[in-house]
């Protein structure tokens, strides 16, 4: 058995199950903690159907701690950033796209040290040592603790990087470091952003990562407790604490793996509808389709993996404003402050209630809402939940609709573009069962200079090493295949330079 819990702005799903059985469900309001909304989760589960704690072989949580901590710049560690790229690259120093109060939120400092390659490997200078040392040093005085190093193309030649990693550890041995190769993509910009907000991230990954492994613990279970990424994929708690960008948008990503396992559709849009915000994503091979532009996040450009998701201010926590709906939402306090809770706001889920879609509180409540206003707000969701839906079709061919998500009774059978809807059994914990059946990857993305003939042994050396890379992880390696290859020639650059993207995955190996 294993458990799958999703804890997002408003509720925290979790499921118990055995293969792809579901055996318990329940949906509970998100804390202010999250941790003790995770144990009540937990608990519900046990009274759902009774398990001994020790059958359970894994634990996977889908959190957005890390994202909201960005968006609200809160417990976020003093960060300094460090390029390595003079005498190129300093016209436009680091974090200078950056909102101000985040760069206040980090006290963002910056260093511009000799070094850096170009594409083909090239030094554009040698490391200057002695420039990070300086730079070490004035970062201690400053109380930085946490650094963000980024090289100009890294992801071809990493050796200044790590070089950079073993100086400054040296001189400052408490503070965390972030490899800039190890997070994003070509890009020196958008890369030195990602990073710098791993390295801010980092103390509160570790805050964070130990609050959830004590509440599963809490419950009585041992098993080893793996966090959701934002491709589909889990990682362990030692990756989740040096890599918590990694569970950006994981929200989103689990409801459309989960969707999928439910509907049997591997390909398709996934709707879900949250408290506070509609996501819509593309699955492609049962795999959220990935942004293939850089992604802002929090006002910030950055070029990490992202999964291609759209989203609304739409949930079923939603203030109604006559036939106006959201953006803003109530959130966790729905189940305090809704109409059909007792409570004084009209949200979207008491439209849904009105229009007898959903069985949620005490209808009566509702009973003396318009009929007219309530059908006109209701189509106004519809509407523009399938205008975002058509935005993301890239065909002209029929793209199947699945919707997740508790606030998916917010939708009607049928989109007026994308037809109808497809609503699966358990949709409204997608986003647990996405986590709980999440499986192990291994990705390679780099600039390759091929010679001529070698092509296919290059293509060959790629996937392995994303194979290995999986098993590395905690993938079953009689369960690893290729999902995903991208082979893009850059036509710009000399040497037959091809960028190479190689997403391998496998089922987690249960009891390794």
């Amino acid at each position: 058995m294993r458990i799958g819990i999703d804890v997002g702005g408003t509720n925290t799903d979790a499921v118990l199950l055995d293969g792809r059985q579901v055996l318990a469900s329940i949906k509970t309001s998100t804390t202010e903690d999250v941790t003790s909304g995770i144990v009540a989760a937990i608990n519900g589960l046990q009274q759902q159907r009774a398990f001994d704690p020790a059958a359970v072989q894994a634990v996977m949580i889908g959190t957005t701690h890390f994202i909201n901590a960005l968006v609200e710049a809160h417990r976020l560690a003093p960060t300094a950033a460090v390029r390595l790229s003079l005498p190129a690259g300093a016209s436009l120093p680091p974090m200078v796209d950056w909102p101000q109060r985040l760069v206040d939120a980090v006290s963002g400092r910056s260093y511009l040290v000799h070094g850096g390659h170009e594409f083909d490997g090239r030094h554009i200078a040698e490391l200057d040592e002695s420039e990070l040392r300086k730079a070490a040093e004035d970062m201690g005085q400053a109380g930085v603790r946490s650094v963000a190093i980024t090289s100009v193309f890294s992801p071809v030649n990493a050796e200044f990087e790590a070089r950079a990693a073993e100086i400054i550890a040296a001189q400052l041995p408490d503070v965390a470091i972030s490899l800039s190769h190890e997070i994003g993509r070509i890009g020196l910009l958008e890369r030195e952003n990602a990073t710098v907000i791993n390295a801010a991230l980092r103390e509160l990954a570790a805050h964070i990562v130990d609050g959830l492994a004590a509440s599963v613990s809490g419950a009585g279970i041992t098993a080893p407790l793996y966090l959701s990424q934002n491709d589909g994929t889990l990682m362990d708690v030692d990756f989740a604490r040096r890599y918590p960008v990694a569970t950006f948008a994981s929200g989103p990503t689990n409801s459309m793996r989960g969707a999928a396992v439910l509907s049997g559709l591997d390909t398709c849009a996934v709707v879900d509808v949250g408290g506070t915000t509609s996501d819509v994503g593309v699955l492609r091979q049962g795999f959220p389709r990935e942004a293939t532009t850089d992604v802002s996040v929090a006002g910030i450009r950055t070029n990490f993996r992202m999964p291609d998701v759209l989203s609304i201010g739409i949930g079923g926590g939603s203030r109604v404003r006559g036939t106006a709906v959201g953006p803003d939402s109530v959130g966790y306090e729905l189940t305090s402050k809704a109409l059909v809770f007792g409570g004084d706001t009209l949200t979207a889920t008491d439209l849904a209630v009105a229009a007898g879609r959903a069985e949620i509180g005490d209808p009566s409540l509702v009973a003396h809402l318009d009929r007219d206003v309530v059908r006109a707000a209701l189509d106004r969701i519809a509407a523009d939940v399938s205008d975002v839906v058509e935005r993301m079709r890239t065909s002209a061919e029929p793209l199947p609709v699945v919707a997740g998500g508790g606030g998916s009774v917010l939708l009607p059978d049928e989109l007026s573009d994308a037809g109808r809807v497809h609503r699966p059994e358990n949709y409204a914990v997608a986003n647990a069962i996405g986590a709980a059946i999440a499986q192990i990857g291994g990705e390679v993305d780099r600039v390759y200079a091929i010679e001529p003939g070698r092509r296919e042994a290059v293509v060959e050396e790629a996937k392995q090493e994303a194979v290995d890379r999986a098993i590395a992880a905690g993938a079953s390696p009689a369960s690893v295949g290729i999902v995903d290859f991208d082979e893009v020639p850059i036509p710009y650059l000399p040497g037959n330079a091809t960028r190479i993207r190689v997403k391998a995955v496998g089922d987690l190996q249960l009891g390794a």
